[in-house]
């Protein structure tokens, strides 16, 4: 037996549990962790900022439903990661972040990068948080977190790893790697609930079903396709949730927000079966402008806590969604179920008639650029079918939401509840990392993109092909339009950009690039992006003034 760094014993550990891929930029705290990645074939993307790192590490968890890593070295590169944390806690995405830190022997010295606790910082928005300070527990712990990160309700880990830790040398056979790091045990529903629950459904007018985040990590895909098809449920989902029923499907009836166009007395779900979803900002916090109040909830979910939270339920099933929908799919041929055809033409119908408002606003022209809902429904004509979308800023990502319709579950990753904005281009590239064989585009607007813009760099770099597509209104316009409404229009402070040739900065990063001022010419230049096989960056100069219909229910709720 031979003598091995901290560094090394980690990067085994990681390697045992299946992690191919680490995010993050190199400081010296780390430097072992990095030559142990180059010696076993780890791939490191390196990035540009470790906001960018650590949202990276969700983008390829939230796009493969598996474990995510990023790592930072001490002080400011912890400090850098800490949104991506808490990005991830809200959200419920599994990073395992590793953070360096300055040797235990210069506690208490004023060192480098040093001199407050990252982990007592990391610890309210981590699901655990540790540090190291014995070499050999480092297997042991690490796969301590990572059976933490990754077991329901998943979330965000911090190890923290002083850097005499890491880079001690000792007998390799005196820190041992567990032969199985990642265990698996989906909670199972109590058949009495599901008893009940199918009752609730026999007996509705008007049924539907939302599927969330959960459902996506719990591979729910083929069990939710079956209870649609035997019982003609239509189906509304959220995040990477949508392609789970595929947006073709005839029982798909789009996103969230769309039930709030089913607004007459008659026409309003009377029986909603959410699995995976947590009530809160996407189903419009405890208002029934999505969830009628009247409708009776099944709420599906792993988490307790999240029975009940918002809206009082019928029946609360603490389970795995898979193997929930698995069991009402057990039972649903012993009963009769009633014909729900007027009740998906009506749902089909509103989704029609909102299209062809949008779609004749949008011809009507914008007074400073192109109509935003314009540049969306080109986006979704020129998308491939297995393409990874990425949407990001505050009222950008809204207006995709009007025409998205993934085919693919865990291809839409865009705004969780902490509501950062800034994080597609991180997004873009976990996302590229975890599928290199699908187009990716991330549809931005300008104030986000200019959090991490230098992330072009390293798509470029890394050869990482992404399409970002930056809706440039020249605002930060969910604020200016907040402003207008609370303050009015004449006490603007604050929300006003440049007209910023972002295709010229993305230009000399080496990226493809174009400016699109007219909307003829949005088609030829997104295939053009697609086709042009590198990272490209297409700066389209939108309208500031339309606000998406999502905005409108956010400021009714």
């Amino acid at each position: 037996m031979g003598l091995v760094t901290g560094g090394e014993l980690l990067v085994r550990t990681l390697e045992r549990a299946g992690v191919t891929h680490l995010f993050g930029i190199h400081g010296a705290h780390l430097e072992t962790i990095f030559q142990a990645c180059r010696q076993h074939g780890l791939t490191l993307i390196d990035t540009r900022h470790e906001v960018a790192a650590g949202h990276a590490a969700e983008g390829y968890a939230r796009a493969l439903r598996k474990l995510g890593v990023a790592m930072g070295t001490a002080g400011p590169g912890f400090t850098n990661l800490l949104t991506s944390i808490t990005n991830a806690y809200l959200d419920r995405t599994p990073v395992l972040y590793l953070s360096g830190s300055a040797a235990l022997a210069q506690a208490e010295t004023n060192t480098l990068q040093a001199g407050f606790d990252q982990v007592a910082m990391a610890a309210p928005v981590t699901r655990w948080a540790h540090r190291v300070s014995v070499t050999r527990d480092i297997p042991r712990l690490a796969a301590q977190a990572i059976r933490i990160a990754t077991s329901e309700p998943m979330g965000p880990v911090l190890l923290d790893l002083p850097m005499d830790v890491l880079s001690a040398r000792i007998e390799e056979d005196t820190a041992p790697i567990a032969r199985q790091i990642i265990f698996t045990s989906p909670a199972l529903p109590r058949p009495e609930l599901i008893a009940r629950a199918l009752e609730l459904l026999a007996a509705a007018q008007r049924p539907v079903i939302l599927a969330g985040a959960g459902a996506w990590y719990s591979h729910a895909e083929e069990p939710l396709r079956e209870l649609a098809e035997r019982t003609g449920i239509p189906v509304f989902s959220d995040f990477q949730a949508h392609g789970l029923l595929p947006a073709s499907h005839p029982l798909y009836g789009g996103t969230f927000h769309k039930l709030a166009d089913l607004d007459q007395p008659g026409g309003r779900p009377d029986v909603v079966l959410t699995v995976g979803v947590r009530f809160g900002l996407f189903t419009l916090g405890a208002s029934d402008l999505l969830v009628p109040a009247a409708a009776k909830v099944i709420q599906v979910e792993t988490d307790a806590r999240e029975i009940g939270r918002l809206r009082e339920v019928a029946v609360g099933i603490i389970a795995d969604s898979r193997e929930t929908l698995r069991a009402l799919n057990a039972q649903v041929a012993a009963r009769p179920w009633p014909s729900l055809n007027a009740w998906q033409q009506t749902i089909q119908q509103a989704r029609t008639l909102r299209r062809a408002r949008l779609a004749a606003a949008a011809e009507r022209g914008g007074s400073s650029g192109i109509h935003p809902y314009q540049v969306v429904a080109a986006i979704a004509e020129c998308l491939p079918e297995n393409a990874l979308v990425i949407g990001d800023g505050a009222e950008s990502y809204h207006w995709l939401n009007e025409v998205i319709r993934q085919q693919t579950p865990g291809s839409y990753l865009t705004h969780g509840f902490l509501g950062a904005v800034g994080h597609g281009l991180g997004l873009s590239l976990g996302a590229k990392v975890a599928h290199p064989g699908r187009p990716v585009l991330c549809l931005a607007g300008d104030g986000a993109v200019g959090f991490t813009i230098a992330e072009l760099d390293t798509m470029v770099r890394l050869n990482l092909p992404v399409v970002v597509l930056v809706m440039n209104n020249r605002s930060w316009g969910a604020s200016q339009h907040f402003q207008e409404m609370v303050s009015g229009k004449d006490q603007l402070i604050g929300t006003r950009l440049a007209a910023t040739r972002y295709d010229e900065v993305a230009a000399a990063f080496g990226c493809h690039a174009q400016r699109v001022t007219e909307a003829g010419q949005l088609r030829e230049a997104i295939l053009a992006a697609f086709a042009s096989g590198s990272p490209a960056c297409l700066n389209v100069l939108v309208d500031l003034d339309p606000a998406p219909p999502e905005l409108e229910l956010l400021a009714k709720r």
